[in-house]
């Protein structure tokens, strides 16, 4: 189910943990549509969380509307966001995809059109984080999710997902998840025995 059902390069899974979380960075990136009510809504909608067996994923809010769905009237998805939210829409998308490329500030920038200051301004204005912290928990999510779905060592994760080097990947999976790759796989592995 997980393979079949992807939407750009998020699985199922992925994007079925970013709604549980109410995740506000993916808004406008999928929908969530609910076959039992017939609605979709945003990531970040606050609504109870359907079954896991009654959930879509869209990539734009039109395709869930010609499958039937209608606008959850709470998170109101048919609805744009601020002018800039597009433009870090763009730039989400992009990182989304693109995480295991090492990318710089200026390749984003030279993406989206938009001067690198520009952007970094505006992105941690409408994110609260940079645009290399925000890939950073990208890259580090792919890898929790490595660590738990694969037997890859962590090394072959750490290049899988776009870290340069090791030693970064342990720094940054450590600030992220308060614990290196290792450890989140014993404690994963100790929770399901």
């Amino acid at each position: 189910m997980e393979t079949s059902n992807r939407v750009g390069q998020l699985s199922f899974e992925e994007m079925w943990d970013h709604i549980l979380d109410c995740d506000a960075s993916y808004d406008g990136l999928f929908f969530t549509a609910v076959k039992t009510t017939k609605i979709y809504c945003r990531p970040s909608c606050r609504s109870r969380k359907p079954k896991k067996v009654n959930v879509e994923f869209y990539l734009e809010k039109e395709q869930a509307e010609e499958a039937g769905y209608r606008a959850c009237k709470r998170c109101q998805p048919e609805r744009e966001e601020s002018p800039h939210r597009q433009l870090i829409r763009q730039v989400t998308s992009f990182l989304i995809n693109e995480y295991q490329k090492p990318l710089q500030l200026r390749d984003i920038a030279l993406h989206v059109g938009v001067s690198p200051f520009y952007l970094e301004r505006l992105f941690k204005q409408e994110m609260s984080e940079t645009p290399r912290t925000y890939i950073d928990k990208i890259r580090i999510d792919k890898a929790a999710y490595l660590l738990t779905h694969t037997k890859q060592t962590n090394l072959e994760i750490c290049y899988e997902v776009g870290f340069q080097s090791p030693s970064t990947f342990y720094q940054v999976f450590r600030r992220v998840k308060n614990c290196s790759p290792s450890e989140y796989r014993r404690r994963l592995i100790y929770e399901l025995d």
